[in-house]
C-alpha cells in the first residue's frame, strides 16, 4: 500500500497537487524506479475523483486505502475504501478498480477480454478484473475470510458514458463486480452509502491490514475436493515414506511448537510432484494451512492448469519462491517447494521493493514462513547461474538455525519407462556420476535412438505422433531466441543447414496457433516448436526428440564444453568455467530424461554423433511402438 487516509485527506492532498508526489516517492521507495506515466496520471485524475465522489456522498471519513498489495502477490488493487456498515455497523469494504477509458467494446477473439483505444492488446474487462481482486482477498485474508461478504467490488469509469462502455456488463455483474460510469455519478454515490456509513473507516482499516495471511478453510475445502476428484494418485514405497514423513511433521510441529525441515530428494520421474499434489489435497482435507510453490514459471502455470480447472479461486494456492519476502514468519503450517532446485541466492529482482531488498537468502525465507517447509527437488537439474537448492545448501541453512531436518530419498521413478539402466546411461554419459559413457542395452522399458540429422530426427516424432503418442523435440540454448511478433510466422531461430524452426514462444501468449511458453509441453500445438530447458523441466511426453548443440561435443575420448556456443543470457562473465560446464551437462540430463516411451538424439557435431553411435545400436532391431 502506498498510501492511506480519510476520503477528506486525499480530496485534499489532490486539490494541492501534492498526492500525485507523495505518492511517487512512495512507489520508488517501494520499487527502486520510478512508476510509469500512465500510474501518476491515474493518480492524479482518478483518485481525486473517486475521492470527490465519497465526499459529495457524505463519506469524507471513509479510509482509503491506495495502491493496495494483494497478499502474497504482485497485484495491487488501485483502492480498498474501508468503513462501517450503515445498517449492521461491521466492518465494510468496497475494492475499487479505477479506469480514464472513455470507450470500450468487447474483444471478437475472446469475449472474456475487452478493447481500449489507447492500448494495443486486448486487456481484461475491469468488471472480471475486480472480481478477481475480491474473490483473491476472500481467499487469502483472515480479516474477509469468515465475512466474505462484507466485501464489494465495483469498477468506476469516470471519464465514460454508459452508451461507450455498455457491452462490459455482458460479463455479468455480481456482488464482487458492478461497473459504474460518469453519467451514473448518481447511482454509484447511492451505492457507496448502501455499503458504508459517515463513521470513521480507520478501524476497518486496521482489521484489514491486521488480518492473517493464509489460504482460507473455505478455500483449502474447495482444493481438496478438486484433488479428490483429480486422477486418483497411487504412492508406492518411499513416495509412501515421504508422504507420510511430512504428515507426521506436521503433527510434531504442532504439538512441539518447533519447525521442522523435510527434503525429499529423487530423480527425473521420481513422484516428487505427485507427492506434492497429494500432500496438498491431503493437508486441505485436514484444514492444514499450506501453498504449493516453484520457482518455474511453466510448472506453476500447469499446476494451476491442472488442480484448479473447474475451480478458479483453486489456482492461487500456487505460488512462486519470491512470493514470500515479507510473509510473517510461521504464517503457514506446510509450505511444499517443489522443483526446489530452481531455489535461487535471493528472491529480489529488477522489481523488487527497496525496502524488501534485505539481501536474505531464498531458503530462509521460505524456511521462515512454514512450521513445516518441505523441499523436493533434484540437484543433477540445477541448470541456471544461482540456483541453490541442494540438499547440502538446505542442510547448512537448517543446522545453522538449530533445526531439525529430515531427507527421503526416491529411488523408483515412473518417467523414462520406469528405466533405471537408462537413468544411469544418461548420468554416465554425460559425467554426472563416475564410470564414464557405457554402451546402452536396450531393456525392454525405454527405447534410445541416434539419428544423423534433425529432419530425420523430426520425421520419426512425427511417425510416433501419428500413431497418437505425444512429442516435442528440444534442444541446447545454443541458438538465438527471437520475439514472436502477433500475425507473423514464428522466426525459425533453430537454424541446422536447411532445416530450420522455431524456438517455442517467449511469454503468456498464444501467437500463430503455437501455445505460450508454459503450456509448451503440454499443449498438442506445441509440436513443431523446438523446446528449451526451462520450458521443458518438469514435464514429461512419450517421445522426446534431444538436439545436442556445439556447446557440449565428444573430443579425444572425453566431453567439451564450450561456452562461447551457449546463447543462455543467464551465464554472465562472471559465471566461472567450472559452473558453465556443470550447468550445461545438467541442461542435457534434463532434455535427455523427458521421455516416458523412448528418446531419440541428434548431435550437430559430427565426432559427436559418431560416439553416440557407439554406444547406441539402431532400434532397427528392437521392438518399436508404433
Amino acid at each position: 500500500m502506498l498510501f492511506r487516509d480519510s476520503a477528506a485527506a486525499v480530496a485534499a492532498e489532490g486539490l494541492s497537487g501534492a498526492l500525485a508526489f507523495r505518492m511517487t516517492d512512495q512507489f520508488v521507495h517501494a520499487h527502486g524506479y520510478l512508476p510509469s506515466s500512465s500510474e501518476v496520471t491515474s493518480w492524479k485524475r482518478s483518485i481525486p475523483a473517486l475521492a470527490s465522489a465519497l465526499n459529495d456522498s457524505g463519506l469524507s471519513q471513509v479510509e482509503m486505502l491506495l495502491e493496495y498489495s494483494l497478499p502474497l502477490n504482485s497485484k495491487r488493487a488501485d483502492v480498498v475504501l474501508a468503513g462501517t456498515h450503515p445498517r449492521t455497523g461491521e466492518p465494510s469494504y468496497v475494492v475499487v478498480e479505477l479506469k480514464q477509458w472513455r470507450q470500450a467494446w468487447l474483444d471478437e477473439a475472446d469475449p472474456a477480454l475487452c478493447r481500449v483505444a489507447e492500448y494495443k492488446d486486448a486487456v481484461l474487462n475491469p468488471i472480471d478484473q475486480v472480481k478477481g481482486y475480491c474473490q483473491y482477498l476472500v481467499n487469502f485474508n483472515g480479516a474477509l475470510a469468515q465475512h466474505p461478504k462484507r466485501l464489494h467490488g465495483v469498477a468506476y469509469l469516470h471519464n465514460a458514458r454508459e452508451s461507450d462502455v455498455a457491452a462490459l456488463r455482458e460479463t455479468g455483474e455480481t456482488s464482487y463486480g458492478t461497473l459504474f460510469t460518469t453519467d451514473r455519478l448518481g447511482d454509484f454515490q447511492d451505492y457507496l452509502k448502501t455499503q458504508l456509513s459517515e463513521e470513521s473507516g480507520a478501524r476497518a482499516a486496521d482489521d484489514l491490514l491486521q488480518g492473517k495471511i493464509g489460504p482460507s478453510q473455505q478455500l483449502m475445502a474447495v482444493a481438496a475436493q478438486e484433488v479428490r476428484h483429480r486422477e486418483q494418485f497411487v504412492l508406492l514405497d518411499e513416495q509412501k515414506v515421504a508422504y507420510r514423513s511430512v504428515l507426521k511433521a506436521v503433527q510434531r510441529a504442532k504439538r512441539a511448537d518447533r519447525k521442522k525441515v523435510v527434503v525429499v530428494t529423487g530423480g527425473p520421474g521420481t513422484g516428487k510432484s505427485v507427492i506434492a499434489l497429494s500432500l496438498l489435497g491431503e493437508l486441505y482435507r485436514q484444514g492444514v494451512p499450506a501453498l504449493h510453490a516453484t520457482g518455474s514459471s511453466s510448472f506453476t502455470t500447469t499446476m494451476r492448469k491442472v488442480a484448479g480447472a473447474r475451480k478458479r479461486e483453486v489456482q492461487d494456492l500456487f505460488k512462486y519462491f519470491n512470493s514470500f519476502m515479507t510473509a510473517e514468519p510461521n504464517s503457514l503450517d506446510v509450505l511444499i517447494c517443489d522443483e526446489a532446485h530452481r531455489i535461487r541466492e535471493t528472491s529480489a529482482n529488477r522489481y523488487t521493493r527497496a525496502e524488501n531488498r534485505t539481501g536474505r537468502h531464498q531458503i530462509d525465507e521460505l524456511i521462515d514462513v512454514a512450521r513445516v517447509p518441505v523441499f523436493l527437488l533434484d540437484q543433477h537439474q540445477v541448470v541456471r547461474p544461482g540456483e541453490m537448492g541442494t540438499v547440502e545448501e538446505i542442510q547448512a541453512v537448517a543446522r545453522k538455525r538449530n533445526l531439525d531436518c529430515q531427507v527421503v530419498t526416491l529411488d523408483s521413478q515412473f518417467r523414462c519407462g520406469g528405466s533405471d539402466a537408462y537413468l544411469e546411461w544418461v548420468v554416465r554419459l554425460l559425467g554426472l556420476e563416475a564410470g564414464g559413457p557405457m554402451t546402452w542395452e536396450p531393456d525392454g522399458k525405454m527405447l534410445l535412438e541416434v539419428v544423423d540429422s534433425p529432419q530425420e530426427l523430426e520425421a520419426f516424432l512425427r511417425e510416433r505422433q501419428s500413431k497418437g503418442y505425444g512429442a516435442r523435440m528440444s534442444a541446447g540454448y545454443c541458438w538465438k531466441w527471437s520475439e514472436a511478433k502477433p500475425g507473423e510466422p514464428l522466426p525459425a531461430d533453430v537454424r541446422i543447414g536447411d532445416w530450420a524452426r522455431p524456438w517455442n514462444l517467449k511469454g503468456n501468449r498464444s501467437v500463430m496457433g503455437a501455445p505460450p511458453a508454459a503450456l509448451w509441453a503440454t499443449d498438442p500445438a506445441g509440436f513443431g516448436q523446438v523446446g528449451c530447458v526451462y520450458t521443458a523441466q518438469g514435464f514429461e511426453y512419450d517421445w522426446s526428440g534431444v538436439i545436442l548443440g556445439p556447446d557440449l561435443v565428444w573430443r579425444d575420448g572425453t566431453w567439451v564444453v564450450d561456452r562461447t556456443r551457449s546463447k543462455d543470457p543467464v551465464f554472465k562473465r562472471a559465471t566461472s568455467d567450472a559452473d558453465v560446464d556443470r550447468l550445461i551437462r545438467n541442461t542435457y540430463k534434463v532434455l535427455l530424461t523427458r521421455g516416458m516411451v523412448g528418446t531419440v538424439v541428434y548431435s550437430t557435431d559430427a565426432p559427436t554423433r559418431a560416439k553416440l553411435r557407439e554406444l547406441v545400436e539402431p532400434l532397427s532391431g528392437a521392438a518399436v511402438p508404433v
